[in-house]
């Protein structure tokens, strides 16, 4: 079993069960809610598993509810985008509500509980659904990391193909200036590295960088 599988798998499980779970938890308070024939628009509710709910949220519940469960139904990549976006929705309800609680405007019944489950399931999801998925650098056997790579490439105009090392040369510059960009970054180096590096900065496509360094130190000793 290769490791991409595996990988794939654990994160594909991680993001349906995460979704499936809170998909059940809302169509359960939502019908709970429905059974104890609520007034739609009550702004003061009545009391379901310890939360105070009312016919609206309870529908806004079984709606959620059913989304969440669909998308862990069709695949983890759906569940994962489905999680980010019910999770802010949760965490927005949150805040909105804590404000609006002891108002006229109170269009969903919400107290303390709801506040404190809408806060702590909506960060919940976010985290889940975002695990694995978005994040500075997915390693190179995550599912995922072609999907960020080819939105990279996107944003910078770059084939990554044409970036890679075509010949020996290519690679010995490549390595080269890599090495002379640490040894600068650390501190160390002469005036004329520094003044080398400063000319390829200004140059950002990655074969046209490391043509540039090859023609920049080939007549000579590398800068030092």
């Amino acid at each position: 079993m290769s490791s991409l599988g595996s990988d794939s798998r654990r994160l594909d499980g991680l993001h349906r069960l995460s979704s499936a779970v809170v998909g059940v938890v809302l169509l359960v308070f939502g019908v709970l809610g429905f059974l104890g024939g609520l007034e739609f628009f009550s702004t003061t509710g009545s009391p379901v598993l310890g939360m105070s709910t009312n016919g609206l949220l309870s529908t806004a519940s079984v709606v959620f509810g059913a989304v969440l469960l669909a998308a862990a139904v069709r695949g983890g990549r759906l569940a994962s985008t489905t999680s980010v976006v019910v999770g802010a929705l949760f965490l927005l309800s949150g805040v909105v509500n804590t404000v609006l609680m002891t108002t006229p405007y109170n269009l969903l019944a919400f107290r303390m509980p709801n506040v404190v489950f809408s806060l702590v399931v909506g960060l919940v999801m976010l985290v889940l659904g975002a695990y694995g998925r978005f994040s500075g650098r997915l390693p190179d056997d995550n599912p995922y990391a072609a999907e960020q790579r080819r939105t990279v490439d996107a944003e910078t105009g770059q084939d990554r193909d044409q970036q890679l090392p075509r010949t020996a040369a290519d690679a010995e510059a490549a390595r080269s200036l890599a090495e002379a960009e640490r040894t600068v970054a650390a501190g160390g180096g002469s005036d004329e590295l520094r003044r080398t590096l400063a000319r390829i900065d200004t140059i950002r496509d990655v074969e046209q960088r490391r043509a540039a360094w090859r023609e920049l130190t080939e007549h000579g000793p590398t800068p030092a």
